[in-house]
């Protein structure tokens, strides 16, 4: 199996420490992405990823090789201390770097595990957000390990291994989830939009030469007769309030 470590903190401690005890319960190779050492430039808005393509970012050079780290490997690890009540500037700044994913989702097969650390408060909100924007990527599976460590010396290893073992069963297993309702409506929303009138150019490009245009939800995933019956009403319905 291969693993691609995002790390977003700046400082060597509490994230780093759980990340290496995943690492631990995990068999296969790791590439591990220090986004601090990345020296990503800040994310100008320009939304040139996401009307024109993701190549004529003006800083494509720093992202695309990190992206096709993620397309190569069987499961991601994705670390963030809280700062603020969020993920790191370093994080943020990645996620907004990839803002065309939330357009262009892609990743139906990859399953993920998102550690958030925090000497207070904060690790659970910054968990879950974490979780929802790799579901809008297309993530299938997301696991978190939400830690408060302030105070303490040591950390408290039992939670880390039972959820990064299980984790690790689930990448070596290949066994795809279900989509939640939510990600099934997003996915609506974005192939509506690819088959309006006046579609985003890049985006009606993805969603055609992928074949996703037509699908109900990615190929990759089955859905049950409820799920694809939504996924129908939903796209009926969207279509015609978005022209």
């Amino acid at each position: 199996m291969k693993y691609v470590i995002i790390n977003g903190s700046p400082r060597k401690k509490n994230t780093c420490a759980v990340i290496k005890q995943i690492k631990s319960n995990l068999e296969g190779e790791f590439e591990e992405i220090n986004l601090q050492k990345e020296k990503i430039p800040l994310c100008l808005g320009c939304y040139n990823c996401i009307v024109k393509g993701e190549e004529y970012c003006p800083h494509a050079d720093k992202i695309a090789p990190i992206v096709e780290k993620i397309n190569e490997c069987d499961g991601i690890i994705l670390g963030s201390p809280v700062y603020a009540m969020n993920v790191t500037a370093l994080l943020k700044n990645f996620f907004d770097h990839t803002a065309y994913f939330f357009h262009r989702p892609q990743f139906f097969t990859k399953k993920a595990i998102v550690v958030v650390t925090t000497a207070g408060a904060g690790h659970k909100k910054v968990a879950k957000y974490i979780d929802e924007t790799l579901r809008h990527w297309g993530v299938n599976k997301v696991y978190k390990i939400a830690m408060a460590c302030g105070g303490k010396e040591t950390l408290e290893t039992e939670e880390i291994d039972k959820v990064s073992k299980k984790f690790s069963n689930d990448v070596t297993s290949n066994k795809i989830y279900s989509p939640k309702f939510g990600d099934i409506l997003f996915f609506d929303v974005w192939k509506v939009m690819a088959k309006s009138d006046n579609p985003i150019k890049a985006d009606a490009e993805y969603w055609n030469e992928t074949g996703l245009i037509n699908e109900d939800f990615s190929p990759d995933v089955k859905l049950n007769f409820i799920k694809k019956g939504f996924s129908k009403l939903m796209f009926f319905i969207l279509k015609r309030a978005i022209k």
